[in-house]
């Protein structure tokens, strides 16, 4: 018995032998287990970057060859240090650093020890690399940026980190990844896929040849290119007015919702974060954290609206019924509550009806429909929210969903907001007139300005904002082809449009008219507060704008948001209408205004808080300098002196 159980016993054991081997030799021998092996050499095969174009197919971002020095510290022998430190360009202390992150990473695995090297200095270091064992040169790509403009929309590429290759196991040290922007957004269409190769070694860690005759290995499979919807010379322009001022400029095709320009400001040259000075670089710009070239305006700045938010009002208040275009306010000089002014208001004709409420920017006018809306409910919680609704369906107040990987989402109060901050049933709508002049609580990135303007230019519907035009062999997403409707009536729209439209014709941008196209527009003015020394200090008011042009089947809707730039018409105004301009004619005839805005700088105002200085502008406080400001220049730049007083005596 213990003889047949010993026989046994050898032949299961043998058994399993066979098995394992069979199993080695013929199951296993698929690719993924080949990265297991120390006697094979992997060496990826980068594949070619898709290319970015913009809408009219100019070349805006293309690829340039890099070499990676790569490093295996188990196959490192004895070498000169110094003579390698000096090909390479570094010290001593970094070469020890640089060794001691490899082998901490893996001691058989290759990864990056000088990333993106030049061509230039790879010339001179291949001729040498025989003389270095452990180390050789690997081929990649990297962007070449073919403009100096869009660095906020394109983006940029830079290592993976830990976190992302744990994530993403496609990824390994040193690898490229989109950090921003479209570069980003569109991380999976462009990247490709590495191809590979095996190479054996012999037991003296020499290459002796492809592994298998080369039947495990891949070909790299190139990025896919892309046709962005930014028109580079509007993008160009755009960032050329920007100069030495703050803000954003967002500007859409109505009929689509393709981002024509996205101009952030102040803006950098794309290139700076390319290459082996991209940390060193990136570093200066994330610590500027003054002008925050970094800080995408057009889409993460969250502003008070001012005056633009009124035509929402308007609409709602022709919706909800409780007001008509030809009814008509009287203003004197501000808005009223028994004998509190709850809101000034500039010089003008009174009293006013829709059209010329809209065009004059009478603050008493949407004080009064505003609070009409709110009270047109027993219950103040409910109307607020049925007036919340209706602004959120223009896209205000939530992320719009577009194709960019940053934003915020605005806010647009409702009832359980104030119920929070006053309590239930201890607030009504005097409380919160500021919002009737986009003021108080309400708050709007310039994209959702400009979507806000395109869904009006469209009377009552828009298309998701998005920068995607075309992807190689692909297809867009179907959200960015699917129109959103609001809910405003299409009736409705006719008496705003006519308002805005007028805003140039007799209002106040009737200076900002371009010869042969019919701009519909509204200026806005925002108070602007900043922390001095733990003292709340106003500055100057930011300068806003929004239009859109033709009146009927509108090429494009803008959205112009200048930081500290007066009031509406004097930089906003002139900028959002040499945009338009430029974009329908292609050329410029107000040269006057645009020599006005490029030769007019802000930096100036910008300085201010930090100047150590009384804040003044030409010897005077602010407030002295808003009482002396006269229409039409200014749309409502005393809109709201005296609503954070008010407030809290309510």
């Amino acid at each position: 018995m213990r003889k047949i159980l010993l026989l046994l016993t050898v032949i299961i054991v043998g058994l399993l032998f066979i098995s394992r081997l069979f199993y080695l030799q013929v199951y296993k021998q698929e690719a993924y287990s080949l990265y297991e092996d120390t006697a094979i050499r992997k060496v990826f095969d980068y594949p070619k970057r898709g290319y970015v174009y913009d809408r009219n197919g100019k070349l805006l971002v293309a690829n340039q060859p890099s070499y990676d020095v790569m490093i295996i510290p188990r196959e490192v022998e004895s070498l000169d240090t110094l003579e390698f430190c000096q090909l390479l360009k570094i010290t001593k202390e970094d070469f020890l650093k640089k060794f001691n992150r490899a082998k901490n990473y893996s001691p058989r695995l290759p990864s990056p020890f000088v990333p993106q090297l030049s061509k230039k200095d790879y010339a001179v270091l291949q001729e040498k690399m025989r003389k270095f064992d452990g180390f050789y040169i690997q081929k990649r790509s990297l962007r070449d940026y073919q403009t100096s403009i869009g660095a906020n929309v394109l983006g940029d590429l830079g290592e993976v980190n830990q976190r992302t290759i744990e994530k993403q196991p496609y990824y390994g040290l040193g690898d490229l990844i989109g950090k921003q922007g479209i570069e980003l957004s569109y991380e999976d269409v462009l990247k490709g896929v590495k191809g590979i190769k095996f190479i054996q070694k012999d037991r003296f860690n020499k290459n002796i040849g492809p592994y298998k005759e080369g039947q495990f290995d891949t070909l790299p499979r190139p990025g896919k290119d892309i046709k962005i919807t930014i028109d580079a010379e509007l993008q160009k322009y755009g960032e050329l007015l920007m100069t030495n001022k703050r803000g954003g400029i967002v500007a859409i095709d109505p009929s689509n919702g393709e981002i024509l320009a996205l101009v952030s400001g102040p803006s950098y040259n794309p290139n700076l974060l390319v290459g082996r000075s991209r940390s060193k670089n990136f570093t200066e710009l994330y610590r500027d954290s003054i002008a925050k070239p970094l800080f995408d305006r057009g889409l993460q700045a969250q502003y008070p609206p001012g005056s633009p938010f009124k035509v929402i009002n308007a609409l709602i208040a022709l919706q909800e019924g409780v007001m008509t275009p030809t009814e008509n306010v009287s203003c004197r000089m501000g808005y009223y509550y028994g004998s509190r002014k709850l809101t000034g208001c500039h010089h003008h004709r009174s009293p006013v009806d829709m059209n010329s409420g809209i065009a004059l920017s009478c603050n008493a006018y949407f004080v009064t429909a505003y609070r009409k809306i709110i009270d047109n409910h027993p219950d103040t919680g409910k109307g607020m929210n049925i007036w919340a609704a209706h602004a959120k369906s223009f896209g205000l107040g939530d992320y719009l969903g577009y194709d960019l990987p940053v934003g915020q989402k605005g806010r647009i109060p409702d009832g359980d907001y104030y119920d929070r901050a006053y309590g239930a049933n201890r607030w009504g709508s005097t409380y919160v007139v500021s919002n009737a002049i986009g003021q108080g609580e309400v708050e709007a990135t310039p994209i959702q300005l400009a979507n806000m303007v395109a869904a009006i230019g469209n009377r009552g519907y828009y298309y998701t904002p998005h920068i995607i035009k075309e992807i190689e062999g692909d297809t867009i997403p179907s959200k960015f082809t699917t129109r959103r409707q609001t809910t405003i009536d299409k009736q409705h729209f006719e008496p705003v449009v006519q308002g805005m439209l007028d805003v140039y014709n007799l209002g106040t941008a009737a200076s900002l008219r371009v010869p042969g196209i019919d701009i519909c527009g509204k200026t806005g003015t925002a108070e602007n507060f900043i922390n001095i020394d733990s003292v709340k200090t106003q500055l100057t008011d930011h300068s806003i704008f929004v239009a859109f042009a033709p009146k009927d089947n509108p090429k494009i809707a803008i959205a112009v948001f200048v930081e500290n730039g007066y009031w509406g018409s004097r930089f906003a105004g002139r900028m959002a209408s040499l945009m338009i301009e430029k974009y329908i004619n292609g050329t410029i005839t107000r040269t006057d205004m645009e020599n006005w805005i490029l030769t007019h700088s802000l930096e100036n105002e910008y300085a201010k808080p930090y100047s150590g200085k009384p804040f003044r502008i030409n010897g005077e406080t602010t407030l002295q300098v808003i009482d002396k400001i006269q229409p039409p220049k200014d749309d409502d730049i005393n809109n709201s002196i005296n609503i954070i007083t008010n407030r809290s005596k309510l």
